[in-house]
């Protein structure tokens, strides 16, 4: 039988899962297992050549009973309405496992923004806040940055939302530019938080970071600026990192901020002198202390989990590991870091600029950092703790976590 990588339902076997661990039944299991309210809207628009084009957006409401739902907003070729609801499922247990006092969302539109103008991707930014300004706000739910997505992107959502609400209403949108309520850190905060989590794992299983070898498949914002912190924190050795149009390695180290700049001046860093090339495929497959999937989703599943060789996997993608591979991965031993776990740090620092956009004073980012590192090393901790409490592998051990709390929740306010 073929593996299953539908997203959504990866992400509804994994709650199945988590209710068989907790002793919930099936009417727990389907009170969770799909969102609360899916929204999807049309929006035509003239282009800057003349012609009418029409895209496609969603935003999955998955859960609230723990406060409003937060989420990011996707903008992708190959968006679909089933990776949107799973996100937000795994945003649902990414707050959960964190405890900030949020619920999950996540919204997304077909489109390919790398081929559309700045007055483009305004229009398509206003329109789409415009068509979901009923069903968001800063007590109802807050979207942010995601894939392809930017602080300039939110800086115009949010002046659409204020435009129609006739208020000022910062923290209806996080991940803003600076100037106009935006927080200290939150620009590399999904990284940082990954990266106090590999610290602790690393304690774990008593590795020295100080030379430890890591692979980054992914040098978006997440990737490049986890190899940059534990290349610049930790002395680890970056010897390989990817992007969509391939790989470099170099076994005696790549430095990070070189291969980012190659990046920005080429757009990929394929090519960075002294590296030669590798396939995404087989970075994946590297004999590293540190291996961080930190593009898509199902790059490591039942075909190649057996060729996996890192000490740690440290999830800054979204539902990187299918749940095939997760079963392998545990009995081979290897420590992984669960995604909505590891890249939690984003919706921590996007809460905490909520926080200060409702009450209008803003913290400097050693104090977003400091609190970041408390949140994260808190929830790694309870993670490992419930792991070995139900003998189980870490994703459920999150899962546990994450699952009780809403349930709880949901029960203190009458639902179940």
């Amino acid at each position: 039988m073929s593996e299953n990588l539908d997203p959504f339902k990866i992400s509804q076997e994994q709650l199945s899962d988590a209710c068989e661990i907790l002793g919930y039944g099936k009417e727990i299991y389907d009170a969770l297992s799909v969102p609360e309210r899916f929204i999807e809207v049309k929006i035509t628009m003239k282009m800057d050549d003349g012609s009418l084009k029409t895209f496609r957006g969603f935003r999955s409401q998955y859960n609230s009973a723990r406060g409003p739902m937060k989420g990011g907003i996707r903008w992708h070729p190959e968006e679909s309405a089933s990776l949107v609801k799973a996100l937000s499922a795994w945003m649902t247990w990414k707050t959960a496992v964190v405890d900030i006092p949020l619920g999950g969302a996540k919204g997304g539109i077909i489109c390919n923004p790398k081929g559309m103008s700045n007055r483009e991707l305004e229009t398509l930014a206003r329109a789409f806040i415009r068509k979901l300004a009923d069903f968001i706000g800063p007590n109802v739910d807050v979207p942010a940055p995601d894939v392809y997505t930017t602080p300039q992107i939110m800086a115009w959502m949010m002046d659409e939302y204020e435009t129609i609400v006739r208020k000022h209403a910062p923290s209806v949108i996080t991940g803003k530019p600076l100037p106009i309520g935006g927080s200290a850190g939150r620009s590399i905060s999904t990284a940082k938080g990954g990266v106090f989590t590999i610290r602790e794992a690393a304690k774990d299983i008593g590795l020295n970071l100080n030379g430890a070898t890591v692979a980054v498949q992914g040098y978006g914002n997440a990737g490049s600026w986890s190899a940059k912190l534990l290349q610049n924190d930790f002395n680890c050795k970056i010897i390989a990192v990817s992007d969509s149009k391939g790989g470099i390695f170099n076994k005696d180290g790549i430095n990070s901020f070189d291969a980012g700049q190659h990046k920005e001046k080429t757009r990929s860093v394929v090519g960075l002198e002294g590296t030669q090339p590798i396939t995404n495929e087989e970075l994946l497959e590297l004999d590293v202390d540190i291996l961080i999937p930190a593009a898509l989703e199902n790059v490591i599943t039942a075909k190649n989990v057996n060729n996996v060789k890192c000490k740690i996997l440290a999830e800054q993608a979204n539902g990187p590991t299918t749940p095939d591979a997760d079963k392998v991965l545990f009995d081979k031993g290897v420590l992984v870091i669960p995604d909505f776990l590891c890249n939690a740090g984003g919706v921590t620092v996007s809460y905490f600029e909520m926080v200060q956009g409702y009450y209008s004073y803003f913290w400097t980012e050693k104090e977003v950092f400091e609190a970041l590192d408390r949140v994260m090393t808190n929830a790694y901790r309870s993670t490992v703790d419930h792991a070995k409490r139900y003998n189980t592998y870490n994703r459920m051990g999150a899962y546990s976590i994450s699952v009780e709390r809403v349930v709880n929740a949901m029960k203190l306010r009458g639902w179940l």
